[in-house]
């Protein structure tokens, strides 16, 4: 609808009765989405204009404005969201993936086609004919079109996937995309998926071989490329070998419902929780930072915890399950904010349970692709002798550049105050300052005026005048000699578009962390969404960024687990404030 430019009849600031009734229309539209989030896609304060405006053949088309950015257009009364606002609400709609070939096709106006899809081990999303649909890319569930179904999954499959599968209303890259800040999608990594249900005839259908051999051929509209298949046909292997990862036990799926499966993960990360990580000295503990800090950080390698999957739906349900059986004892300690008080760790619940041999996610953080443990390098401040203080250095056979240790500096000054007799023959303490010394550490207005110095300042004058470099080594690495500071690990709190907080952290490469399984780990850990994308400014170093004020959970994985130090990392004190008890 928007592959070619459009003409805006009107733009107008939304009124108060016009952004009300907006926020009833998001709701009536989208019934999965929460008050909290309505609230922030439409917010009550910030500037929300209303354009109006023909698509180029001749549809009439309202589009809200939030922050610079589309978010939402309505076509004959029905409203859909764009591409910016499911890159916040990623599982806003079904989604269905296709191949990265495929996208600038469908930015060019063509509709998908079902061989173009890619079906995933759980089987394709239960959706109906009319349903609006999300498309993203392999690798990234970060929706890049929005669709209507052509047919109902039912009827998907049993054409053999052929055919046209989605009429496509708008896309990344076409002209409303353009008409925002023009950013692109970010990374948020696939979620852990679950199995089929191998007692639902539809799941047993998505696995059907004569399907998984229709995947591999891809036609959009009549347009053939061998070329396209091919590369198709190579992605196909690779995704299958990365979707394989981190499913469920197969022997499990067969003999429990996934809502039994999610009970019994609960109810294992609860008892190892207890048992291994919270101490009574941490009591009492809020149930949000049990949940958070410990229970998530217990789930098994592969296995996501997600508490609304299980038979309690909250967590204030199982925890009250729990009190019951006097595991814990449960309190309001401030008005709306539980806390554990009490936990009897002579139940039998607890003394019984065996801590698993493989360590869970948290304990087993990996380092980038190479998969070994992260042990966290030393960092060692060295100093670099500039041009105007080379003829201080060249004495003892340095020279401009040379990269110096703060005990060697130490050492060549001393040497060079005793080797010239510049120390002080009535009091030791002092040093006299010979020409050379003069225009190295001192300032200009200095030259004259000063003409000794106690050895202390000397030496410290002399370090602040010398360039900044660092050595950072990593346990069985040849160590790294940069100049300049070492930048720290930055932690900030940005808004977003509907006055979204989101948590931003930059520079973990520089301390050989990988970016992309901090993410993923952050995503379990604080259950918000995750993503990767390019650091403003720099073409090589990325940033990971997550849903809401995470800097707390942030700083535990930074301090906790992979021990770096906290001089190394700043934006700390940006975590939110614990609420005071009564």
């Amino acid at each position: 609808m928007f592959a070619k430019a459009f003409r805006v009849k009107s733009n107008t600031a939304i009124k108060g009765s016009d952004r009300r009734k907006l926020r009833a229309d998001v709701t009536a539209a989208f019934p999965t989405i929460g008050t909290d989030q309505v609230s922030e896609l439409v917010p009550g304060k910030e500037e929300l204009n209303i354009i109006k405006l023909y698509a180029h053949r001749g549809d009439a088309v309202t589009v809200y404005v939030s922050g610079g950015n589309p978010i939402l257009f309505e076509l004959e009364k029905n409203l859909y969201p764009t591409v910016y606002t499911l890159w916040s609400y990623p599982d806003l709609l079904p989604t269905f993936t296709t191949w990265p070939l495929v996208l600038e096709k469908l930015a060019g106006g063509a509709d998908l086609m079902l061989p173009g899809l890619v079906v995933p081990p759980a089987g394709l999303p239960q959706v109906q004919k009319g349903d609006l649909c999300a498309i993203s890319l392999v690798g990234n569930r970060a929706p890049v079109a929005i669709g209507v179904a052509a047919m109902s999954t039912a009827e998907m499959l049993s054409a053999g996937l052929k055919g046209r599968g989605f009429s496509v209303l708008h896309t990344y890259q076409d002209h409303l995309w353009r008409s925002g800040d023009k950013s692109s999608p970010p990374s948020i990594a696939p979620l852990a998926l679950d199995p089929p249900d191998l007692n639902e005839e539809k799941g047993s259908d998505c696995m059907d071989p004569t399907l998984q051999g229709n995947m591999r051929h891809l036609n959009l509209q009549g347009e053939e490329s061998g070329e396209v298949h091919q590369v198709c046909e190579k992605s196909l292997l690779e995704a299958s070998g990365d979707t394989s990862v981190g499913g469920l036990n197969q022997d499990t799926t067969d003999s429990k419902t996934p809502q039994e499966q999610m009970d019994e993960l609960l109810q294992r990360c609860f008892s190892h929780a207890l048992k291994c990580r919270v101490k009574k000295a941490d009591l009492p503990l809020l149930t949000s930072t049990f949940l958070g800090s410990h229970m998530f950080s217990c789930c098994p390698e592969g296995r996501q915890l997600d508490i609304k999957k299980s038979s309690f739906k909250k967590l204030s349900k199982f925890l009250q399950q729990m009190q019951q059986e006097q595991i814990i004892q449960v309190k309001e300690l401030s008005k709306g904010v539980e806390s554990i008080v009490a936990v009897d760790w002579k139940h039998p619940r607890i003394t019984s349970f065996v801590i698993p041999e493989l360590p869970p996610t948290s304990q087993t953080i990996q380092e980038g692709s190479r998969g070994q443990p992260y042990h966290p390098p030393d960092i060692k401040s060295l100093y670099c002798v500039p041009a105007n203080m080379t003829l201080l250095f060249q004495e003892s056979g340095h020279k401009k550049g040379s990269i110096l240790e703060g005990s060697e500096v130490r050492t060549i000054i001393i040497n060079y105050a005793k080797k010239n007799d510049l120390v002080d023959a009535d009091n030791k303490n002092l040093v006299k300052l010979d020409p050379i010394l003069c225009d190295c550490i001192l300032e200009k207005n200095e030259q004259h005026t000063v003409l000794k110095l106690p050895w202390d300042s000397l030496l410290t004058r002399c370090l602040e005048k010398l360039q900044p470099a660092y050595q950072v080594t990593f346990p069985g690495q040849e160590p790294i000699v940069k100049k300049g500071k070492i930048c720290p690990i930055d932690i900030t709190l940005a808004q977003r578009a509907s006055n979204k907080k989101v948590t931003v952290v930059r520079n973990l490469e520089a301390y050989g962390l990988d970016p992309s399984s901090v993410a993923a780990i952050l995503q379990q850990r604080c259950q918000a969404s995750t993503t990767v994308s390019a650091a403003p400014g720099s073409k090589e170093s990325l940033q990971v960024q997550i849903q809401g004020n995470q800097v707390h959970h942030v700083g535990w994985l930074l301090l906790e687990e992979y021990q770096l130090p906290r001089k190394h990392i700043q934006g700390l004190e940006k975590a939110p404030k614990p609420g005071k008890k009564k």
